[in-house]
């Protein structure tokens, strides 16, 4: 997408998944947690893509998640980290609802 496309609409960038303190955000965490990183490079992309697939979908499967980081690739991870992170942060972003906590940022 040229950048010129995006005028008039709202443009989230990894940063923006930070909770409101500063720290990392849920999915973030998530991703620290489960070792879903390693050299970094597709670490953004999966984020957003992940991000993305959680806030149309509160409980993604395995197969769900791999379609919706489907454009990125990872040459690191072979991927079992980047899912398990992915359903770590669904499960905790539906317990912190249930719990009825205000939503950090994702």
């Amino acid at each position: 997408m040229f950048a010129v496309q995006a005028d008039s609409h709202e443009v989230v960038t990894v940063e923006g998944l930070g909770a409101a303190d500063g720290g990392l955000g849920i999915l973030q965490d998530s991703f620290w947690e489960t070792h879903a990183l390693q050299c970094g490079y597709c670490t953004p992309g999966m984020l957003i893509a992940a991000q993305a697939l959680l806030e149309s979908d509160a409980d993604p499967d395995d197969e769900a998640i791999v379609d919706a980081i489907g454009g990125n690739l990872c040459r690191c991870t072979g991927y079992q980290g980047i899912v398990a992170a992915a359903l770590d942060a669904a499960q905790r972003l539906q317990k912190e609802k249930a719990a009825g906590a205000p939503q950090s940022a994702t």
